[in-house]
This record gives structure tokens, C-alpha cells and sequence, in this order.
């Protein structure tokens, strides 16, 4: 059956996918809550800090990077800031907006978290993958995003 359906390989792919993405997810979260205390979520805005000039950011452009709704971006800031992570600041040029602000502690936490990151990143994946295999996944996945990229 094909046309409104997938075919056999397709659900089998999709399926697998789905599957190793849940799996990959939550064996990321486990490990930074293990080694570091950090949540992956807490991880993935530390890292877009970390990454920003004078390492900070207005919070539309984490939302943006990381693709998430504006409340669930709220909810994650107010967590890490009762945490010590991150701290908002007045944007003097736009009075209502803001700028989250990577703290002494959310660098610490960053350069705690990260070498144990890339490490089950490396084991769990890129160790998995030949040349070939890592350049057809990379292939692969941009040529999904650039489909969602077209709605």
C-alpha cells in the first residue's frame, strides 16, 4: 500500500529514527545529569550562552536556535536562574525586552559539562560511524531540515 501510506522500508526507517532519537535523547540526559548536575535542556541554553558574544543573549534568538516555544524557553530561564546559571538583564536599547546573561556559575557549569558531552557524543554516534556513514548522515539530515525550512 503506498501513496497515503508509507511503504514497509519507509515505516521501518521512520520507526527506527524515532526510536534512536528517543534513545540518543534521553541516554544525553542521563549522562549530564550524572556527570554534571545539568539537564540536557539546561545544557543546550548553556551552550548557545557560551557561544554568544559577551555571552549573552536576547531570548527570541535562543528560542530561534533551538527551536522552541517562547513559553517553554520562560519556564527553562526562570529554573536556571533560581539555579544561579544565567541572570536577565535590561536591554537599555529596547526598554521592554531583555538579555539572559551566562553567569560565573552557568560558565563553570558549561566548561564542567561539556568534555563529558562530547565524549558520549563521540562513543554513541560518531564512534558508530565510518567516514562514509557520518558524511550520508550529515547529508541526510540537512536535507530534511531544508524541507521543514520550506513551511
Amino acid at each position: 500500500m503506498t501513496g497515503m501510506w508509507l511503504t514497509a522500508d519507509e515505516q521501518r526507517t521512520w520507526r527506527t529514527y524515532l526510536r534512536l532519537n528517543s534513545l540518543l535523547l534521553a541516554r544525553l540526559n542521563r549522562q549530564l545529569q550524572q556527570d554534571s548536575g545539568l539537564t540536557l535542556p539546561e545544557y543546550e541554553v548553556l551552550v548557545q550562552l557560551s557561544e554568544a558574544p559577551q555571552q549573552r543573549r536576547r531570548p527570541f534568538q535562543i528560542c530561534e536556535a533551538l527551536n522552541w516555544e517562547q513559553s517553554r524557553l520562560s519556564h527553562q530561564l526562570t529554573r536556571m536562574q533560581h539555579r544561579g546559571l544565567l541572570a536577565r538583564e535590561e536591554c537599555e536599547a529596547d526598554g521592554r525586552g531583555a538579555f539572559v546573561v551566562l553567569t560565573a556559575a552557568g560558565a563553570n557549569a558549561i566548561r564542567s559539562a561539556a568534555p563529558g558531552h562530547v565524549a558520549a557524543v563521540r562513543r554513541l554516534v560518531f564512534d558508530r560511524l565510518g567516514d562514509d556513514q557520518r558524511a550520508a548522515f550529515e547529508q541526510a539530515c540537512t536535507a530534511i531540515i531544508d524541507a521543514l525550512a520550506e513551511f
